[in-house]
């Protein structure tokens, strides 16, 4: 037992000394995510405001210009263009000299006093995110605008008594009551980037080793394969945690990000992440044979990961096969337990299951890479 845990501690020494000596790989390991962090982060604006808008109306009609006025004051629309026609509106949305455009009928007064007034508003389908802001907006002011001017009629019409509506409704939102994008990205870019980190260090381990031809030496000595994994995860399991420290102190104190549950839970957690991450990164080196096949393959890991783990995208909607697939991916779990300790301030008691699932794989990774190592070795 001594003598293999001799073995065993010299194996992650020279794996420590070798990562510490390769300074560039060990400044991108720790610099990396925080740059892409910082970049995401201003970047991943879903709410799209002060979308450039053409305006196509004479002025003459009252209704239209505070029909206008309410569209501008939502800061959702700005006027940046005055044309003539519908057609013209078009031409500078495919142009790309406006996102929207508001066409308000010359007789817009007439129609509103007969109830029939019609205001056409054109989006830029080109960009969803456009689409969904703009389409919203568009229509939260149209139907305030409706029940405004239906008050009005009432009154007018009643016996000089002020309408009261039958149903108000108040939203109230939880966790994030203003909203911020950055509040609900953040937690999901810190679980994306820690496995991006810990898969790349440990995916391209293996194949190194052979294309290096140091694999010989290695198998040379008593070695076990489940030793000398453990040997090259333990390095990596530390670089990654430093560098997940980092992003957490930037979320906190430079995006203003607030961290409302326990951050030694949330400590422990992330390392669980980290090495069920780095057991699939294992697992990916023991599956190709060179440094390329394994870029490849981490890329497509990452590719999944934006797309199916909740980052973006809700998994709900998601047909049942692709869901599925999202599922065999770590940051799925981990994203919604980065979410509800950020975000919530929840305890382990509320995510038992996700954490849960994060052991299993982690157990599951690790197995299937010490095997597949085994038959390669063979």
């Amino acid at each position: 037992m001594k003598a293999r845990f001799r073995r065993f501690w010299g194996l992650v020494r020279k794996e420590m000394i070798e990562g510490l000596r390769d300074w560039r790989t060990l400044a991108l390991v720790l610099t990396l995510p925080l740059i892409e962090l910082v970049l995401l982060s201003y970047a991943a604006e879903l709410t799209v405001d002060h979308l450039p808008t053409a305006l196509v109306s004479n002025g003459s009609s009252s209704e239209g210009r505070a029909f206008v006025e309410a569209m501008t004051a939502s800061g959702y629309f700005d006027i940046v263009a005055h044309l003539e026609s519908e057609q013209a509106a078009l031409r500078a949305i495919d142009e790309g000299q406006v996102r929207a455009a508001i066409v308000i009928p010359p007789d817009l007064d007439r129609q509103v006093a007969r109830s029939e007034g019609q205001v056409l508003v054109i989006l830029d389908g080109s960009d969803s995110f456009t689409v969904n802001s703009g389409y919203s907006a568009a229509l939260a002011i149209a139907q305030d605008r409706v029940v405004e001017l239906a008050a009005e009629k009432v009154n007018r019409l009643g016996a000089g008594e002020s309408i009261r509506m039958p149903i108000r409704s108040t939203t109230r939102v939880l966790y994030n009551p203003n909203m911020d994008d950055m509040i609900f990205m953040l937690p999901g870019l810190i679980s994306i980037l820690l496995q991006m980190a810990a898969v790349d260090l440990t995916a391209l381990s293996v194949v190194r080793e052979y294309e290096l031809g140091t694999m010989e030496q290695l198998l040379a000595t008593p070695v076990r394969p489940i030793e000398l994994l453990l040997g090259k995860m333990i390095p990596s399991t530390v670089f990654s945690f430093v560098a997940m420290l980092i992003v957490i102190a930037a979320g906190v104190f430079w995006f203003d990000v607030p961290l409302r549950g326990s951050f030694f839970l949330f400590c422990w957690l992330s390392l669980l992440f980290i090495v069920t991450a780095l057991g699939l990164g294992l697992l990916i080196s023991t599956l190709v044979r060179t440094q390329r096949q394994a870029v490849q393959m981490t890329a497509l890991v990452l590719l999944l990961s934006m797309m199916l783990t909740g980052l973006v995208y809700p998994r709900a909607p998601m047909p049942a096969p692709i869901r599925w697939v999202g599922s065999l991916i770590p940051a799925t779990y981990f994203t919604r337990i980065a979410r509800a300790v950020f975000t919530k301030g929840v305890g382990l008691r509320f995510m038992w299951q996700d954490v849960a699932a994060l052991s299993i794989y982690a157990v599951a990774m690790m197995v299937g890479a010490a095997q597949t190592f085994q038959k390669r070795l063979d």
